[in-house]
């Protein structure tokens, strides 16, 4: 193997007073971390350009060399998801959510108070797949609030969602929910739009009154109401290929990313969320994680060239505003993955690069446009650094853009 990539999921922040001005990554203990950095260069990257805010998969797409306006996040959860798509097939990125009702449309959390369990998740998706519409389509749900949603058939995906959450490189939390709108006088996008939106108002009629959410009301939870919906896309992107890849995937996105690019793809099935602490489950999927990436690894650096390691877990305290919680997952991960690759990765003379898809602020509870650090371990004379955000933009290896990364560090498709 020549080289593993690890993409720590929104690991880029900004100063924050509970941690005495520094970010969770400046203020985190990461010997190993350290070490990779000692004995190479560091440098910072607009994953997609200066003054974007990328979400998760503009950030990916770019860094892999491709054109993010053309791989809309829909058909990548859908396949990360398991579900097969034909072209016309109109799929979707869903997050179960809370509204007080259609007529207010006040979004009263994007993310049902991060409660619903699997069990709840898996019989609200047996309740909407049997909403009559004038199609067939799809409905599954993934991990924690997350689900996939796919129409059957000939459609148009030149319509907005009704997630306006990522637009255009800005990250806003939206407070109103709206209706998904076509972008052209096409009558086949005038028409999925009206399905679609047909579609959202029957889910939230059996999601409101269903017993699920009844319970959950009672209990004092937020309901699990509302479906929001973001990213359409109608037929599998067109991405650049990475067969000399080996990857590890465990969530929909990345893992239908990295078999649309080719790669050998490996995933572990994620901890189910059974009680009311998403962190407790959180962490559970974080250390399966950090154990699966070595095996991974140890199993697979002979027969592969690359690998593309992300986690996911460093992002969510960020949306909700706990560096804390942000800070001791990053120790957890230099404690774990970082010092098996601190010994694997000298003996093995495998370069390594450490960065971001994009930064997650704890302040503002949102991807920003904020650079994100590069770490390039290449054994090279030791010279003392910390893997951070402020040694990131003092570091020899300079500014770039997603699409300049691989070429900076001498990776190869």
């Amino acid at each position: 193997m020549k080289g593993i990539l690890v993409i720590l999921d929104g690991i880029g922040d900004r100063p924050n007073k509970l941690l005495n001005g520094k970010t969770p990554l400046e203020s985190a203990e990461t010997p190993n971390l350290d070490f990779l950095a000692t004995r190479g260069v560091l440098g910072w990257m607009y994953p997609v350009k200066p003054g974007f805010a990328p979400s998760s998969e503009s950030g990916i797409v770019s860094i892999f060399g491709n054109d993010w306006i053309n791989v809309p996040r829909g058909p990548l959860s859908a396949i990360g998801a398991g579900l097969k798509l034909t072209r016309g097939d109109l799929a979707f990125r869903v997050n179960f959510a809370t509204i007080d009702s259609l007529k207010k449309g006040n979004i009263v959390d994007r993310r049902a108070g991060r409660t619903l369990t699997t069990s709840e998740a898996e019989i609200l998706t047996k309740a909407l797949n049997k909403i009559e519409i004038p199609c067939k389509f799809d409905f599954k749900s993934t991990v924690q609030h997350r689900a996939a949603l796919v129409f059957r058939g000939g459609f148009s995906d030149n319509i907005s969602g009704n997630d306006t959450t990522y637009v255009n490189g800005k990250a806003t939390d939206a407070i109103m929910i709206t209706d998904c709108k076509p972008l052209d006088e096409e009558e086949n996008s005038k028409y999925t739009s009206n399905l679609v939106n047909n579609f959202l108002e029957k889910a939230f009629e059996v999601l409101d009154k269903h017993p699920i959410n009844l319970e959950r009301k009672r209990r004092g939870l937020l309901k699990a109401n509302y479906l929001l919906i973001r990213s359409p896309g109608i037929e599998k992107p067109k991405l650049k290929q990475y067969r000399k890849w080996v990857s590890l995937g465990y969530m929909p996105l990345e893992t239908g990313f990295a078999e649309i690019s080719g790669m050998t793809n490996f995933s572990f099935d994620y901890p189910n969320l059974t009680g009311l602490d998403s962190y407790e489950n959180l962490w559970k999927g974080l250390k399966k994680a950090c154990k699966f990436s070595i095996k991974l690894i140890k199993k697979n650096y002979k027969k592969n060239d690359y690998a593309y390691i992300q986690l996911k877990e460093t992002d969510l305290p960020g949306h909700d505003n706990k560096p804390l919680e942000k800070k001791k997952m990053i120790e957890y991960i230099d404690k774990t993955f970082f010092n098996f690759l601190r010994k694997f990765a000298p003996q093995n003379k495998i370069n390594v690069v450490v960065t971001a898809d994009h930064s997650t602020v704890c302040n503002l509870k949102a991807h920003t446009s904020d650079p994100v650090p590069v770490l390039f371990y290449n054994n090279s004379i030791p010279r003392e650094k910390k893997f951070c955000e402020k040694d990131a933009r003092k570091g020899s290896l300079g500014s770039m853009v997603g699409k300049e990364l691989f070429k900076k560090v001498g990776f190869l498709r």
